[in-house]
Formats: structure tokens, C-alpha cells, sequence
């Protein structure tokens, strides 16, 4: 019985530091989620920077998958996949980029696509991913928010 005391009093004091910092999870996984702001893994947003880049209603997104150099998500518009080539912070997008073929009025899809294929490298900056023509930005991109509320006991 003692030694269950100083347990539940560690749980309790998690549990309300995680609350007061607007974190619901509990236990220790919410340091385990830490995203990794060095990795171009994961979930990516386009920050628009012209006003035709959400012509299509939504904002393009990509979804790197480091561990298959697979990539998914949308151009604003259609569905998008393919394959990419990482190699130190050289990124080049394969050839075999495939999407679906929705019309897109208002929007330049075929310049969204041509610039992914320009990409030749990438910098990870304060978080935000830039792609990259040697040294020109071609477009830059903030990693997805989890939203998720997660319960571990």
C-alpha cells in the first residue's frame, strides 16, 4: 500500500500538468509523440503563397514516407502519388507521379506538378520545408498539426 501512494500521486501530478498545458493525454506518451522537425517524414501543408495555390478549395498536402521513398496526398485539387529519391537533402520526385484527373477551374495544377519535378534538394527551417531548385524556393510547406486527443492509461 505504500509503495502504491507515491505512484498514484506521480499519475496525479502528469495527468494535471498535462491538463494545464492544454495536453490530455496521459502518462508519458505525450514525450514520446515529440515530432522530429529534422525529418521530412510524415504530413506536410502548403503554405500559400499566391492566392492561385488554394484556387481549387483546398490546400495541397504531402505525405512522405521515408522508410518506402513512397509520397501521397493532393495538389489542391486531385490525389496525387509516386515516388521520391532523399539523399542527404537532395530530393528529387520520380518521373512515375500519378494523379487523378478531376477538373480544376481557377487553378494551375500543371505548374503545382512541374515545380515538384524541379525539385532537386530541401531545407527543414525553424520547421518549415522548403523545396528546392538549387537555391530557390519553390515552395514551402508546415508539418500537419495532430489534433487527435489520445487517452492512455
Amino acid at each position: 500500500m505504500k509503495q502504491l501512494i507515491p505512484a498514484t500521486l506521480f499519475i496525479a501530478a502528469i495527468t494535471c500538468s498535462n491538463m494545464q498545458s492544454g495536453n490530455f493525454s496521459i502518462g508519458l506518451s505525450s514525450l514520446q509523440r515529440s515530432i522530429d522537425n529534422t525529418t521530412i517524414a510524415g504530413i506536410w501543408h502548403l503554405l500559400p503563397a499566391l492566392a492561385s495555390d488554394t484556387a481549387a478549395g483546398k490546400i495541397p498536402e504531402l505525405n512522405f514516407d521515408v522508410k518506402t521513398n513512397k509520397f501521397s496526398g493532393n495538389t489542391g485539387c486531385n490525389a496525387i502519388n509516386g515516388s521520391f529519391i532523399l539523399q542527404g537533402d537532395a530530393l528529387s520526385f520520380g518521373e512515375n507521379m500519378v494523379s487523378t484527373k478531376m477538373a480544376c477551374p481557377g487553378y494551375n495544377e500543371k505548374t503545382f506538378l512541374e515545380s515538384l519535378l524541379k525539385t532537386n534538394r530541401y531545407v527543414i527551417k525553424n520547421g518549415v520545408l522548403q523545396l528546392m531548385y538549387n537555391t530557390t524556393v519553390l515552395s514551402q510547406w508546415v508539418r500537419h498539426a495532430d489534433t487527435t486527443v489520445t487517452k492512455q492509461i
